[in-house]
């Protein structure tokens, strides 16, 4: 996959407060038999805490059912959090009354997977564009009109003039894709969250898609929360890359310094299992750990990856949950393989 050929942005200066934090989240749900008697709960995030600055990509990588879709769920308020808290430009989202719920989903920009699922199919691109602004009051038909050729502009589906009255069956899958990023930034917002925007495309268009994605970031200075399970992305797309197992964070590391040493085994592993386009990759061996991701409804004690884990510490791993490590200035990690990092 060729380079994005954008420069990152440099790191974040100490003193910038982030535009996002978010304090031991957890998001539970509670599960029913027979629709009566509480069999337990899903613990999709169990303790989940980060910062985003201003202008800056974290990805979120994970297999699938790490807690990744649920995480920006929350954040987006879909999902109510059981614990913890959300923090958006220092305001606790836990106070928001209807008005500022709505003032704060005005401000996030919100790109699905599956673009057709994500398009109203009996809506015209026109139509689709104009409802986020009615929504949010924005009723001024030249107004609606500005922003609509704006983000078409953007987003590069042009003549503009012929898009507008076609329904998304109409449009290729690139092409949905791209109406779905015009409708996330209609309302002009601060932040993106990315739930896997690229996974169902073609691979020459992943790289337009995320070309794109980090054009409209340089130019409106977006905070993005790019969630994928493919690693062969995120190196050309984000500042920090963060780490999901088992609904918890379990490594955060600068781009950089990720790719040079994954430190956690889980990451490792995940890196292990990326196949590069390489014909030397049929000459060898990927050593990648058996076993099942673990129940979120009854997680193992201790380490939620020690049961596949081949470095497991015996008394350790098994039975208490590791905290985090910061093992470099810019590299933490949630394993007892650091613990004399303190």
């Amino acid at each position: 996959m060729p380079s994005l050929a954008v420069k990152l942005p440099q790191e974040q200066p100490k003193e910038q407060k982030p535009i996002l934090r978010v304090e031991n989240l957890h998001t539970w749900f509670e599960v029913r038999r027979m629709g009566f008697f509480k069999a337990g709960d899903v613990r999709a995030l169990d303790g989940v805490t980060f910062d985003l600055y201003e202008g800056e990509t974290v990805s979120i990588v994970g297999e699938s059912g790490c807690g990744k879709s649920t995480l920006a769920k929350t954040i987006l308020g879909i999902n109510i959090p059981t614990k913890g808290a959300i923090y958006f430009e220092d305001q606790d989202l836990s106070t928001l009354d209807k008005q500022g719920w709505r003032n704060y989903r005005s401000s996030i920009g919100y790109i699905q997977q599956d673009p057709y699922g994500a398009l109203p199919p009996f809506m015209s691109v026109q139509r689709i564009l104009e409802e986020p602004m009615k929504i949010n009051g924005i009723r001024n038909k030249e107004e609606q009109a500005r922003r609509i050729r704006q983000v078409l502009e953007e987003v590069k589906l042009a003549p503009i003039e012929d898009f507008l009255p076609k329904f998304p069956h109409m449009l290729s899958g690139g092409q949905q894709q791209r109406l779905v990023i015009a409708r996330a930034m209609i309302l002009e917002p601060k932040m993106l969250i990315a739930d896997e925007p690229v996974s169902m495309l073609d691979a020459s268009v992943r790289v337009e898609i995320l070309q794109l994605l980090q054009g409209l970031q340089t130019k409106h200075n977006l905070a993005i929360i790019y969630i994928t399970h493919d690693l062969s992305t995120v190196r050309y797309f984000s500042e920090r890359i963060f780490s999901m197992y088992g609904a918890k964070i379990i490594e955060k590391s600068s781009t950089s310094a990720l790719l040079k040493e994954p430190l956690h085994p889980y990451t490792q592993a995940l890196f292990e299992a990326t196949s590069d386009p390489d014909a030397e990759n049929l000459k060898t061996f990927k050593n990648v750990p058996a076993g099942e991701p673990p129940s979120l409804m009854n997680p193992p004690k201790g380490c939620r990856f020690h049961p596949r884990c081949s470095q497991i510490i015996k008394g350790l791993c098994d039975e208490h949950i590791p905290p985090e490590f910061q093992v470099h200035e810019e590299h933490i990690a949630a394993c007892w393989l650091y613990k004399d990092h303190q």
